[in-house]
């Protein structure tokens, strides 16, 4: 069965366009036509969002703060909006990716399949004696990708907790930030690509870090990238 995906908008004829879009790739499509009813239809067998950012009521900004405590599926926000800080409030906001309109049908297609790809994930091999990472007061468990800070488990949205995998597996390496984006996002790198890095990391290092400002897990090598000792 294809992945099930939920179109938030409040302009019908987007919708519609996406819609058609999509159903011609193969995927379930359900609608809303904002934020209330997009966080009442939400449920665990939703694979992906797009989400508009200027609706009534309630922006895409605050959906998509709500929806991050019920689910942790990408979130591509689709909109008009495509200054940088407005990219990095969607990132901060638990966004995963960014489409400005006008798109083509090409790029928003790649970039469902790119995100789908880091939900879905492929089973990593990894040997017993590396299913468990602990680095200071945080336990990775990579069997079952659970991650715990002082034995409470996190919720970290599923490309923070790529990022980290993908720095614990390549532990003691610094990681270029155009490593960890074609690793993780399975796209080329390009320029801007590093300010959606940061942003995770960022928004990582809140989670796990006792103090985000002064990192002692994810560390920073200033020019070259980030390593975990």
């Amino acid at each position: 069965m294809k992945e099930k995906i939920m179109i938030v908008d409040d302009h019908e004829d987007i919708r519609e366009v996406v819609h058609v879009l999509l159903t011609n790739e193969g995927y379930q499509i359900i609608e809303a036509k904002d934020g209330k009813e997009a966080l009442e239809l939400l449920d665990d067998e939703i694979d992906l969002i797009i989400l508009d950012v200027m609706m009534p009521e309630m922006n895409g900004y605050q959906v998509c703060l709500l929806m991050r405590e019920k689910t942790n599926a990408p979130i591509l926000f689709l909109t008009a909006k495509g200054q940088e800080s407005d990219k990095t409030l969607g990132f901060s906001s638990g966004g995963d990716d960014y489409l400005t309109k006008p798109f083509s049908y090409n790029e928003l297609n790649a970039r469902v399949k790119a995100l789908l790809r880091i939900y879905q994930g492929k089973e990593k091999e990894i040997s017993s004696i590396r299913k468990i990472s602990i680095i200071e007061s945080l336990e990775v468990n990579q069997e079952h990708k659970e991650v715990k800070l002082n034995g409470k488990k996190l919720s970290l949205t599923d490309l923070e907790y790529e990022i980290l995998d993908y720095l614990l597996l390549n532990r003691k390496q610094v990681i270029s930030a155009s490593q960890l984006f074609e690793a993780i996002w399975h796209e080329n790198y390009y320029y801007g690509a590093n300010n959606t890095i940061m942003v995770h990391i960022r928004n990582l290092r809140k989670k796990i870090e006792d103090d985000p400002q002064n990192p002692r897990i994810i560390k920073t090598v200033w020019g070259k990238g980030y390593y975990i000792d």
